[in-house]
């Protein structure tokens, strides 16, 4: 049996999966958001001087680094059934992005040599203003193409959003190939626009970590 491959719905599906595309945009660059802020604060409360703030911060961290990110968004979408699927879906991209980010932020931090925690001593610099002006900046230069990284495969696990009726590009693609029996023309597009999106993006996220590692 000879498969004819259909032009017509490549065509006719590009405009659908061009609106999942904005969708899987806007959650990649939201959730990266969160994951950004929130990993960072996570990453400076673990250094906290107290394990009250140390312990707790830990275990959350552990429980959704050893949770699958499905199992986190379908636990979500149950308890918080009246929040907007999309946005249920970027806070919990984001916050289990975040827990991986801490640990780049984390080794980031214990990158900034001990000398400059020395002189902001030596200077009585508050720790505000320590963290501000010289810690952070370092830290956060020297994790930027990690964070890239993570922002990538956040946008290929978008589709996992489908599962909390998020109409991502996927599950357009998913949704025309059930309405026209052409699975093969809309997957394949949708994957040719993933690596579109993602490749050129992964090639100057390597130029920026040689441009840092020099």
């Amino acid at each position: 049996m000879n498969y004819s491959w259909d032009w017509g719905a490549v065509r006719d599906s590009l405009p659908l999966l061009w609106d999942g595309f904005l969708t899987t945009l806007l959650a990649t660059v939201l959730g990266t958001l969160v994951a950004a802020v929130l990993g960072l604060v996570v990453a400076v409360a673990g250094r906290a001087p107290t394990r009250l703030v140390t312990v707790p911060v830990r275990v959350v961290t552990e429980f959704v680094r050893s949770t699958p990110l499905l199992v986190q968004l379908v636990g979500a979408y149950a308890v918080f059934n009246t929040v907007q699927p999309l946005t249920i879906g970027i806070a919990v991209l984001g916050v289990h992005y975040a827990a991986y980010l801490s640990e780049v932020y984390r080794a980031g931090i214990d990158g900034v040599p001990k000398g400059q925690w020395e002189a902001c001593r030596a200077l009585s610099l508050p720790p505000r203003r320590t963290w501000q002006a010289v810690i952070l900046p370092q830290a956060v230069r020297s994790v930027l193409p990690a964070l890239g990284n993570y922002a990538i495969s956040m946008f290929k696990e978008t589709p996992f959003l489908a599962v909390i009726t998020v109409t991502e590009m996927v599950a357009e693609a998913r949704e025309y190939g059930a309405d026209h029996f052409t699975y093969a023309e809309t997957f394949t597009l949708a994957g040719l626009i993933f690596l579109a999106a993602s490749y050129p993006t992964s090639l100057l996220m390597r130029k920026l970590e040689q441009r840092l590692g020099h």
